[in-house]
């Protein structure tokens, strides 16, 4: 379990934590064993109270029971490529995780205490993950690569996604009194993991909803996405059509969101392209047609026509709208390195589209001169909301995504792997 509240909330579950009951008897009984190797109920009871203090309030037995597992089997693969943390390196993790509540390790350490739980099992959640990362680092990153091709695929297909502008969105509020907050916890998430479609949300609103929108089934009408809070604007924006949010708690009050409908704008430039095309002007359509008929791509394009005829080979990339009509025509029915052909019957072209892209897109690389959206000299003196990530922030995230990937990927291998028993 990765996920953590934010440091003053993860402080205040600290401060306000009191200890869980212990069981009288047998605490260090093995609960299960992974690879011959214990995992006792002592064990459990304290990864369980840990996760609920850093943000898992329903966390159960079984679900630190799969925690304590994971982290035996990321130890296992270390221990094999003879990875171990100094106590250096873990004295920085244990710091670095502490600063996330706003404290120093010996204070978080002294405040998992006051809640009952152990230095230890801090500890070992901490150098899980040091050693972890450190695996990853051997086994996963060296096997990725991310190509331009990649980042120019999903460059494009954040262009071609409308950004957000307005949502239409239903509501349902669950009471949450002092002495109730489990409660209305277990009926939201029993409501969210149901998938309900919008006619049920509506009928589950009817029900349950303490809003005065209830009794219109919670619906809302359209808002602009900008007037939503910032974190609430995530959270909606995370949602296709149809979606439920998790519980969301407020004071009070345990809340589900559910997104009917969405609308947005396209960025400015994003309808326009600049396209990589080559053209080979020859005495006639036949002749154009038999070269177009045997050539692969652009590239096979100046090997097909022969030493003579591909000095003259005209390859360029421009914006669409500086192409000349009949090409840019039929350029628009072509995909990459297909050729056709351009008859002007005294003549003709042979056309072949390399490629296209958005404007958008295109106006990153240093290699294009030419953009379809002039400078107006204050890009980087107002920000832009709307503005596209960099090139390498694109490759991070792509990077990152597949690393994660792999990370998981290698952990369930390992899970598959190892012997698991219970007593």
């Amino acid at each position: 379990m990765r996920h953590f509240l934010s440091g003053f909330a993860l402080a205040a579950a600290l401060m306000a934590g009191a200890p869980a009951p212990l069981l009288a008897q047998n605490l260090f009984e093995p609960v299960i064993y992974i690879n011959n190797a214990a995992i006792t109920r002592y064990e459990v009871g304290q990864r369980q109270r840990f996760m609920q203090i850093l943000g898992a309030p329903n966390t159960t037995a079984e679900d630190a029971q799969k925690a304590l597992i994971d982290d035996r089997l990321r130890n296992h693969a270390a221990r094999q490529l003879g990875i171990e943390p100094t106590e250096e390196e873990l004295q920085n993790g244990l710091e670095e995780f502490a600063a996330r509540a706003g404290m120093s390790a010996a204070e978080f350490t002294a405040a998992l205490e006051g809640a009952g739980i152990e230095s230890q099992a801090y500890r070992d959640f901490v150098s899980a993950g040091l050693v972890w990362r450190s695996v990853i680092r051997q086994r996963v990153v060296p096997q990725i690569d991310v190509s331009d091709a990649e980042v120019d695929q999903e460059l494009r297909k954040q262009v071609e996604t409308p950004v957000l502008s307005r949502v239409l969105i239903s509501e349902l509020i669950i009471p949450a009194p002092p002495g109730q907050e489990q409660q209305a916890m277990n009926l939201a998430r029993q409501i969210a993991g149901a998938n309900l479609g919008s006619d049920e949300f509506e009928a589950a609103a009817r029900e349950y909803s303490a809003a005065e929108s209830a009794q219109a089934g919670g619906r809302l009408a359209w808002v602009n996405i900008d007037n939503l809070p910032p974190s609430l604007r995530q959270v909606i924006g995370a949602l296709q059509p149809g979606q439920t949010t998790q519980p969301l708690t407020v004071e009070g009050a345990v809340v589900l969101f559910h997104l009917r409908d969405s609308q947005g704008t396209l960025r400015p430039g994003a309808t326009e392209q600049v396209i990589d095309y080559a053209t080979l002007r020859l005495p006639s359509a036949a002749d154009a047609a038999a070269l177009a008929a045997r050539t692969r791509s652009c590239d096979d394009l100046y090997l097909q026509a022969g030493p003579q005829a591909a000095a003259q080979v005209q390859r360029q990339t421009i914006s669409q709208g500086a192409i000349p009509t009949l090409i840019a025509t039929r350029l628009a029915t072509m995909d990459r390195d297909e050729a056709g052909v351009v008859d002007y019957g005294n003549g003709a072209d042979l056309v072949m589209l390399c490629s296209r892209q958005p404007a958008l897109v295109a106006d990153m690389a240093d290699d294009v001169a030419t953009t379809a959206l002039p400078d107006d000299g204050v890009e980087a003196a107002v920000p832009n909301a709307d503005a596209l990530p960099t090139r390498d922030a694109v490759r991070d995230e792509i990077f990152n995504r597949k690393a994660n990937a792999g990370a998981e990927a290698y952990l369930a291998e390992l899970r598959a792997q190892a012997v698991i028993r219970r007593p």
